[in-house]
């Protein structure tokens, strides 16, 4: 027994060496067991769900969307190539999960990774009602339950529970809630609520989702934070001079704190949970400011010139920047696939989103079952009597 645990205990370390050193896919590939990724969110990680929903008016599956994807041709990816969380499953050595409403629950898919993401999504269930058809946040946990029940079918309770424990959740929601709802003067939230009244409605209906996806099984949450939204072109080109709506971007910050706050209470409150927020405000504005520092030439209007018109989106009839590598942005909301890996890049580069790497990816040998165990303790007494192998490190 000793002698196993300490070979367990070398594979902890060699596991937390790999993830410090995974900042590109090469570095990911050389872990032999992947975990699970479970990503949830809106356009900016929607890998063709909403091209399964009849009628939805949040699609992209035409050119020039997928132009710099491995394909070449569009798959319902608001980008012209990868999603950051394409990019951030590819430095785990796992393939890019598979749109949840591709499979069916019959699948051997449903016990890897899976993308619940919907273009048009948010938080609220309000938020996107004019895109018709879409999963909101509340639809994405439903649908993420169904993909449980499906893997206790196959494997079992046992099993899947500890598949679910050990999995990595990228949740990535809040910018419609702006962006599609309360910034929108024909959206009756913006009208009810004061800004600090719809942080407040955002922050008890995250606590509600996010606990919800806990009861589900989920421990490892990594939540994106808000973007310098008042930045973005479609926002942008509505300021007086063109610059960044600074209000907006107050917003954001604003929202950013209160979900930092409630995932440090969730942490405490809900055992074994390991919650924390992406500092992507930061990241993406480094991008906008100086956007020579990383390759890039543009970064206040986008590569398909498309900033006012309906929609915003890169339709076929676009002109085409001449070098889609100058730009930070796709179209009038998204961030082009060169900027997806810079963003992905400075994620994962994080010593804390390392050390979760590390934690989720050894997980399911924890105590053995829920998932609840730190990383640092060592097995008690009476945890040794019930799990034939103990492995609780400490």
């Amino acid at each position: 027994m000793a002698t196993f645990a300490a070979m367990v205990a070398i594979a902890v370390l060699a596991v937390a060496t790999v993830a410090d050193a995974a900042s590109t896919p090469a570095a990911a590939t050389t872990t032999k067991s992947p975990p699970v990724i479970y990503i949830f969110g809106d356009s900016m990680s929607d890998v063709g769900n909403n091209n399964y929903l009849l009628l939805s008016l949040a699609k992209c599956n035409y050119p020039w969307y997928g132009i710099d994807y491995k394909t070449g041709y569009p798959t319902g990816r608001f980008t012209n190539g990868r999603t950051i969380g394409d990019i951030m499953a590819a430095k785990f050595g796992s393939p890019p999960p598979v749109p949840f409403l591709s499979l069916y629950m019959t699948d051997d898919e449903v016990l890897g990774g899976v993308n619940f993401a919907s273009g048009g999504a948010g938080l609220l269930n309000e938020t996107g009602i004019y895109f018709v058809q879409y999963l909101s946040f509340d639809n994405q946990i439903s649908s993420f339950e169904q993909i449980k029940n499906a893997m206790i079918a196959k494997i079992g309770k046992k099993a899947a529970e500890e598949t679910v424990n050990g999995a990595i959740f990228q949740i990535g929601h809040g910018s419609n809630d702006y962006v599609n709802n309360f910034l929108r003067p024909f959206m009756a939230d913006g009208i009810m609520y004061t800004h600090d009244e719809f942080i407040g409605l955002l922050v008890e209906t995250m606590d509600r989702q996010l606990t919800r996806l806990y009861d589900l099984g989920a421990r490892h949450i990594w939540f994106s934070g808000l973007a310098p939204l008042g930045c973005i072109p479609s926002l942008r080109v509505l300021s007086d001079d063109g610059e960044c709506q600074d209000d907006v971007n107050a917003y954001a910050l604003q929202f950013n704190a209160a979900a930092k706050k409630l995932l440090e209470g969730l942490n405490a409150r809900l055992p074994g949970a390991r919650m924390s927020l992406s500092d992507c405000y930061s990241i993406v504005m480094e991008l906008i400011d100086h956007p020579q520092k990383y390759g890039f030439k543009t970064s206040h209007t986008s590569c398909c010139a498309v900033d006012t018109t309906v929609g915003g989106l890169c339709l076929p009839t676009a002109q085409l920047c001449a070098d889609r590598k100058d730009f930070v942005f796709w179209d009038a909301y998204h961030t082009s696939d060169a900027a997806n890996q810079i963003i992905a890049d400075r994620l994962f580069a994080d010593p804390r989103r390392r050390r979760a790497a590390a934690q989720a990816l050894i997980a399911p040998f924890l105590c053995g079952n829920s998932g609840s165990c730190p990383v640092s303790r060592r097995c008690s007494p009476k945890e040794k009597k019930v799990h034939e192998a103990p492995v609780c490190v400490g």
